[in-house]
């Protein structure tokens, strides 16, 4: 039977957040008023002001571990970053984030090294095409073909069966599409387990990313440039493809939600636990007081224990 899904009020008590967490708030909310307006700028210069660290978004350190694979896509040669240990215990296939506009497949080195060090995990990011240049289904398109190399490709590729999929923020909702099609249009449910961060499931936008006016990291009126440069042919915001918070779920396998209180996208997270336990999976709700958008990647006290917790369940753990 799958485990009862538990909300706490407590989390959402603005004393629970540690005072470090409420500090990096404070940080990041003053440093977003002084910031150029990113929708002034447009995608391709925040872009480049990312790669020069000219933003919030944190610059991390690329694994020298690090190889390049490419596999073929609906567009073209799709590019995997493979960091991997000699003998895998499973392959985790990485949707990164970006509001599907912004971000690559090495901007999560760090954690995927850790993934591949201590659990053994055969890390592949994926470099899907991006909006506004590659508006829906662009994206998902590429997600599911990598998804599908994987399923068919790593026993021979890493000498392992056991398959995760994940993804922070927009790379969880393509993590989710991507299980929804390889379901419904291939009659395939290869992974065991998916790590879901912080995820988008509805681009009609839930009360809380409609209700997020401060900016910390994201807010409602960044949620909604992003799924314009995302949807860009008239699509049906409720169209399960698009947002799979209104697939059907049965059948899919245990998953993790990871979000902060402070996380526009808190609903997003909360809704599509729910709906996930209600359709007969099991769904762990990893919820942390007074944190931001993909706090497993920003500098502050929950972070760390979010994303052991994590590693804990990607390995086969849980709590």
């Amino acid at each position: 039977m799958p485990r009862t899904l538990t909300i706490d009020p407590a989390w959402f008590a603005p004393e629970a957040a540690p005072e470090g967490t409420r500090a990096h708030a404070r940080t990041l909310i003053e440093q977003a008023k002084e910031a150029p307006d990113i929708w002034a700028l447009g995608p391709a210069a925040v872009r480049e002001r990312r790669r020069q660290g000219l933003t919030a978004f944190v610059i991390e350190p690329r694994s020298a571990r690090a190889e390049a694979l490419t596999v073929e896509g609906p567009a073209g040669p799709i590019p995997l970053r493979v960091i991997a240990p000699e003998q895998p215990s499973a392959v985790y296939l990485h949707i990164h984030s970006g509001g599907w506009t912004l971000g690559s497949n090495d901007q999560d080195d760090p954690r995927l090294e850790r993934l591949a060090t201590e659990l053994g995990l055969a890390c592949l990011s994926v470099e899907y095409r991006l909006a506004p240049e590659h508006p829906y289904p662009a994206g998902p398109d590429d997600c599911e073909a990598a998804a599908l190399w994987v399923a068919r490709e790593a026993a021979r590729r890493f000498g392992v069966d056991r398959l995760l999929i994940g993804g922070e923020s927009a790379g969880a909702h393509l993590a989710v599409v991507t299980l929804l099609r390889l379901r419904d249009r291939h009659g395939l449910t290869p992974f065991a387990a998916a790590n879901l961060t912080a995820g988008s499931y509805d681009l009609g936008l839930t009360p809380s990313a409609r209700r997020a006016k401060e900016k910390f990291v994201l807010n409602g009126r960044d949620i909604r440039m992003f799924v314009a440069n995302y949807l860009q042919n008239g699509e049906d915001p409720s169209d399960p493809d698009i947002s799979p918070l209104y697939a059907g779920l049965a059948g899919l396998p245990p998953a993790i939600f990871t979000v902060g209180t402070r996380d526009p996208l808190i609903d997003d997270t909360l809704f599509m636990a729910a709906r996930w336990a209600a359709a007969g999976n099991d769904a762990e709700l990893s919820v942390w007081p007074g944190s931001g958008h993909v706090h497993t990647s920003l500098p502050e006290p929950n972070a760390a224990p979010a994303f052991e917790r994590v590693m804990r369940f990607l390995s086969g753990g849980s709590g």
